[in-house]
Parts: C-alpha cells; sequence; structure tokens
C-alpha cells in the first residue's frame, strides 16, 4: 500500500487561553483531550469587534467561562456548528445564555436518541478477538466507553436556529463564511470557508472533524457513510484554501497534499479489503489480522470498527455479499459475482 497521509501530532495547547492564530481567528481549547478529540476542542472566534464562534464545544463549566471572558467586550453575530457530536456543539446553549445570537448548523441530530433499555447483539458480539488482546489501562478504557456509542457523545437536543444548505453564505463584519455540506463522519456534518471582504487575508477553512491533521476520521455507524465521506473529500480537491483549522489539532498548512492523500489511503484500504476477499478471508476479525499486522493488539478493535466502514460501503455499491442483511460485526463476506 502506498505510504499514508502524513499527520501532525506537534499540537501544544494552554487550555482556557485565548491563541490568535490568524489576524482574524482566535481559538479556545478546551480541556477534554481522549482518543478521540486528540488534545482538546478547539472553539474558533472569527473576526475582531462583531464575531461568530465556530464549535462551542461540550458544555463543561471552565471551558464556558474561558469563552465568555475571551468574547467580553465583543458583539457575537453567529455560532456556527459543524456537526452535532457532543465535543462540538452543546456549549452553544449556554453561551445563548450570555449572547444574543443564533445557532447556526445544516439540521438537528440525525438520529433518535436510543432506547437505554434496549440491547444490541451486535454490540455484544464484537468483531470476536480475544478479551485479552484489548487490555488497557482503565483510564483508556473508560475513554473507549466514552466514545461515539455513548449517550453523552451526541448532542440529541441540538435544533439550529439558522438552517443552511451547501453554497449558503453567512455575512459578517468584514468577511463572509461559506457553508459546505460535506456528510461522512455524520450527516448533518459542515465545513465553513471564510473569506474576508478585501482579500487581505489567505481563504481558510474550518473542517470540523471532516479532514483533521492528526488522525483519519472516524465514520461511526450508522449514520457515518464512507461513500459520503470519500464524496466529500472529493467536493475539497479543487478548492484553493490555504489553510485548514480542524476541531481538534494544529492547523493544516498544506491541505492540497493532505485531502488528496486522505482519498489515497481509504481507495487503499478498500483495495486491501478485496484482496482479503479475494483469497477467503471472509471475517473482519481475519481481515484486521492479514492487514494490521504492524498495529497493537490494543488496536485490533479500532480496527475492526474502520474495515467495517469500508464493508458498509461496498455493500451499498454492491461490490460484495454478507450473511446478514446487513454488515455485522461477525459476518461472513464474499466478493460479488
Amino acid at each position: 500500500m502506498a505510504s499514508g497521509p502524513q499527520f501532525n501530532l506537534d499540537h501544544e495547547v494552554v487550555y482556557g487561553t485565548v491563541e490568535h492564530v490568524s489576524p482574524l481567528v482566535d481559538r479556545v481549547t478546551c480541556e477534554n483531550p481522549s482518543r478521540f478529540t486528540f488534545k482538546g476542542t478547539g472553539t474558533y472566534i472569527v473576526g475582531t469587534d462583531d464575531v461568530m464562534v465556530i464549535d462551542p464545544g461540550p458544555p463543561e463549566d471552565g471551558h464556558v467561562d474561558a469563552l465568555v471572558a475571551a468574547l467580553d467586550g465583543r458583539t457575537v453575530t453567529h455560532f456556527l456548528i459543524t456537526h452535532t457530536h457532543g465535543d462540538h456543539s452543546p456549549a452553544a446553549a449556554t453561551l445563548k445564555e450570555h449572547f444574543d445570537a443564533p445557532t447556526v448548523g445544516f439540521g438537528p441530530h440525525p438520529l433518535d436518541r436510543p432506547d437505554p433499555n434496549a440491547s444490541s447483539d451486535d454490540e455484544e458480539a464484537g468483531f470476536g478477538f480475544d478479551e485479552d488482546d484489548d487490555e488497557e489501562p482503565e483510564e483508556q478504557v473508560e475513554s473507549e466507553n466514552e466514545g461515539y456509542k455513548s449517550d453523552h457523545a451526541h448532542d440529541w437536543d441540538f435544533v439550529p436556529d439558522m438552517v443552511v444548505a451547501h453554497g449558503d453564505v453567512i455575512q459578517g463584519a468584514g468577511f463572509s463564511v461559506e457553508a459546505l455540506h460535506t456528510p461522512g463522519h455524520i450527516s448533518n456534518h459542515l465545513c465553513f470557508s471564510l473569506a474576508d471582504k478585501h482579500a487581505q487575508y489567505d481563504r481558510s477553512l474550518f473542517s470540523g472533524d471532516h479532514v483533521m491533521g492528526w488522525s483519519t476520521t472516524i465514520i461511526p455507524p450508522p449514520d457515518g457513510s464512507l461513500n459520503a465521506y470519500l464524496d466529500s473529500l472529493r467536493l475539497l480537491v479543487p478548492r484553493d484554501e490555504a489553510v485548514y483549522y480542524p476541531t481538534h489539532g494544529a492547523p493544516i498548512t498544506a491541505p492540497q497534499a493532505l485531502v488528496p492523500a486522505l482519498l489515497g489511503h481509504r481507495e487503499a484500504r478498500t483495495e486491501q479489503i478485496l484482496a482479503c476477499l479475494g483469497d477467503g478471508i471472509d471475517t473482519i476479525k481475519e481481515m484486521v489480522l492479514r492487514m494490521y499486522t504492524h498495529v497493537d493488539k490494543k488496536l485490533y478493535n479500532a480496527a475492526g470498527a474502520s474495515v467495517m466502514s469500508h464493508l458498509l460501503a461496498l455493500h451499498e455499491i454492491e461490490r460484495i455479499t454478507c450473511s446478514d442483511d446487513q454488515p455485522k460485526p461477525r459476518s461472513i463476506y464474499g466478493l460479488a459475482v
């Protein structure tokens, strides 16, 4: 497989302080580091006196207080929401108690709140790895349990005051922001392209969780879609933004190199899976054991989730068969005839 994207793990933050990342953009980082959020959620403040706030973050008191202090003396015109995962949008509700500004998003959370009394055979089944293969320190297990399957990982209550669609433009004070619908990580994901009125500064893109410089993007079922994600990456290829500001991690200063590399990485992984099926390797567990020989066993379940997202995409376009109506962790897979 060709060499993958080059990630940047060099990202130091001081929680709760205002960092000036460009003449038009400040960032305040929440102290919620994890395997999903890297060093934490970076909330962006765009503008000078009249500002927009992008991804207010989780409803943690310390982060909200830091944002209120950073916004003191400024007028907030909009709260822009890239998507409704719990580390991005919930603090908007609390900030609206301090600032009279509308929330802007593609729509409410796309999933219904799950029944806490319902059981899931799929989750109980797992991918078939021995428990010993996934032993981790207690704090890491807790972090895993706080991932995309947990209730608080989703902002079930968010409903935007302003609904925007792909290509809609929100006007600011001396700048404008264009909404780009980029489903894949979640179906209501937006990126926001910033252009200042006088073209004094380079165009930039607030990429949420769609493109990150420290890691590939998770495509969590049931709403995540790899096919939609790849289409959304292709949408960015011809664009001319000079820098991306992801919600997690450092600014991406060479997006024209990173985005094609992310595409190539996913396409190469798909070819690996098809090759496994061609060789009679027909379960996710066996595919992980063949494809991820270079990773720690503790990452096998995460690798299994990634393989499953590819199998879901291949099943959707009828390139593979599945022993169940829909791909499941322990389904048997094959190449379509």
